[in-house]
């Protein structure tokens, strides 16, 4: 893999998907990376190994490749390993519209479809962990576990950003998203240089590498991108009192019924482990909560031989405790 750093995008031209998205997993071995169309878009997906469907969701500001190591683990484990990109991010569609959880929920369940598969274990991290939850309730016969990192269920996170200074304080990102054309022009000023902020202020002790950081630097400047990025995080807020928000509140009372991994940094400071923690009372099914010790918002990058080796043995229990 050519160096991320040396094509960083300081020429003045905008990167494309296909070099800063299409790219190998570190140390060369080759992913499989195609389109699949679902729910009127099409969708970039990479893929590793054979096996049981565990259908990969990254958060913001990230595309598929945070998900490099679990993938990489995942595989040699005897799974599937996909990682998709989001709506609008990395090799994805950036459609007009269709930003609100439930489409992007539908989304994944609709790219579980196209892959030819019945059901798949959804592992999904900040925004990605959010829809992983509205999935599950959404669509619960395509889901056969859920796996959800950094991220309270929906109505948890209502709730702590209604009610809990501490919380509001700490998702002040989300609520400087709610400007116009700002944000956008933020994230992709100086060659993305807020991404590498927000990855390094956001992760633990562990602070990323320089070269990944280029990575999600890079892929934030593909044109609409940052736009794209930041349009769930409108609908999350401005939708609290609106009708249509509303109603995606009262949906999601619907219990989840699938096995549930519930995985927290101690010192995640953009989701509050108090806002996290009180999730399992929506999981009508076996459901374990599993906190890193030292670690930040990115738990599967800051360690992830540890985070790897907790999703593994979780996936493989056939019988997942409480």
């Amino acid at each position: 893999m050519t160096s991320p750093s040396s094509d960083s995008g300081t020429s003045g031209t905008p990167p494309t998907a296909a070099t800063a998205v299409r790219i190998p997993l570190p140390g060369g071995r080759e992913v499989t990376h195609r389109d699949v169309a679902a729910n009127g878009a099409r969708f970039h997906v990479a893929e590793l190994g054979d096996g049981p469907l565990v259908l990969l969701l990254h958060g913001f500001p990230q595309f598929w490749w945070t998900w490099r190591h679990q993938m990489t683990a995942l595989a040699d484990a005897g799974y599937r390993a996909v990682a998709m990109d989001l709506r609008g991010v990395g090799g994805s569609d950036r459609t007009p519209r269709g930003y609100d959880p439930a489409n992007l929920a539908l989304d994944i369940t609709g790219v579980v479809r196209s892959l030819g598969e019945p059901d798949a274990a959804l592992v999904g991290h900040d925004l990605g962990g959010y829809l992983a939850w509205t999935a599950a309730v959404m669509r619960p016969k395509l889901v056969r576990r859920l796996v959800v990192s950094s991220m309270p269920h929906p109505r948890r996170w209502r709730s702590a950003m209604l009610s809990d200074f501490g919380q509001t304080r700490a998702s002040s990102h989300i609520w400087g998203f709610q400007r116009p054309f700002v944000p956008e022009r933020q994230l992709v000023a100086d060659d993305g240089a807020l991404v590498g902020e927000l990855l390094r202020d956001w992760s633990g002790p562990r602070l990323p590498d320089e070269e990944d950081v280029a990575v999600y630097r890079r892929a934030m400047c593909i044109p609409s991108t940052a736009h794209c990025s930041v349009e769930p995080y409108r609908w999350m807020m401005r939708s609290m009192a609106r009708p249509d928000g509303l109603q995606f509140n009262r949906r999601m009372k619907r219990p989840v019924r699938v096995p549930t991994l519930h995985l927290h940094g101690s010192l995640d400071p953009v989701m509050r482990t108090r806002s996290a923690a009180g999730s399992g009372q929506y999981v009508e099914a076996p459901y374990r909560w599993r906190l890193f010790d030292g670690l930040g918002h990115f738990p599967h990058e800051e360690d992830p031989a540890a985070f790897s080796a907790e999703l593994v043995n979780w996936l493989k229990d056939p019988e997942p405790d409480r």
